[in-house]
C-alpha cells in the first residue's frame, strides 16, 4: 500500500472525523483527483515543443497526457482553432497518491524561494490550485535533455464542501501553507 494512502486511512481520516464531528467516515473529505496541465505557447511556431511537453508530462505523471487544442482563432497570437496548445493529465486512485507524495516530499523542497502556499488558492468549494514555475523540480526530468523550462498547473480536487475542511485534509498530507 502507498504511504500517503495509508497515512490517509490510518491518521487523517480519524482525525478529521473527530475534528469536524462527522457521523460516518463517508462524510470525511477525501481526494478525488489531481489534474496536471501544461500550456505550451511555443507549439504554435514549433510542433517539436509539443512532443517534448507530452513526453515530459508523461514522465512526471506516469501516464500519457491528452493534448489540448485551441477553441478559437486569435490572429494576434497567430493561433488557429484546432491547433495544439497544451496537454493535461487526470490522476486518480494510486497514481494520485503517488504523485502527491512526490510533489510534497521531493518537488516542493527543491523549489527555489518557496515559502509555502497561500490560502487564497482555494476556490471556495474545497479545491486547491497551485502553479509550479519550473517543471525541472521533479526528479524524473533530466535537466540536460530539455530545451526549455515550462510551468505546470496542479489542481487538487477534494470532496470537501468548505475550504477549511480541504485545508485540514491537505495539512494532513504535510502540505506547506504559509
Amino acid at each position: 500500500m502507498l504511504r500517503f494512502k495509508e497515512l490517509y486511512t490510518k491518521e487523517i481520516l480519524p482525525a478529521l472525523q473527530n475534528e469536524f464531528k462527522y457521523k460516518t467516515i463517508m462524510q470525511v473529505p477525501r481526494l478525488q483527483k489531481i489534474v496536471l496541465s501544461m500550456g505550451v505557447g511555443d507549439a504554435v511556431a514549433d510542433s517539436k515543443a509539443m512532443t517534448e511537453a507530452v513526453e515530459e508530462m508523461k514522465l512526471i505523471a506516469g501516464q500519457k497526457p491528452v493534448v489540448t487544442t485551441a477553441k478559437k482563432s486569435i490572429s494576434a497570437f497567430k493561433l488557429r482553432a484546432g491547433m495544439s496548445i497544451g496537454c493535461k493529465v487526470t490522476l486518480r486512485k494510486d497514481r494520485m497518491y503517488d504523485f502527491l507524495e512526490r510533489l510534497v516530499m521531493i518537488a516542493l523542497p527543491r523549489t527555489r524561494d518557496f515559502r509555502g502556499f497561500s490560502e487564497k488558492s482555494f476556490d471556495g468549494k474545497g479545491n486547491f490550485n497551485l502553479g509550479i514555475k519550473e517543471h525541472i523540480v521533479f526528479p524524473e526530468i533530466n535537466y540536460d535533455k530539455i530545451s526549455k523550462i515550462k510551468g505546470l498547473n496542479v489542481t487538487i480536487v477534494t470532496s470537501a464542501s468548505k475550504n477549511e475542511e480541504a485545508r485540514r485534509l491537505l495539512e494532513g498530507f504535510h502540505f506547506p501553507f504559509n
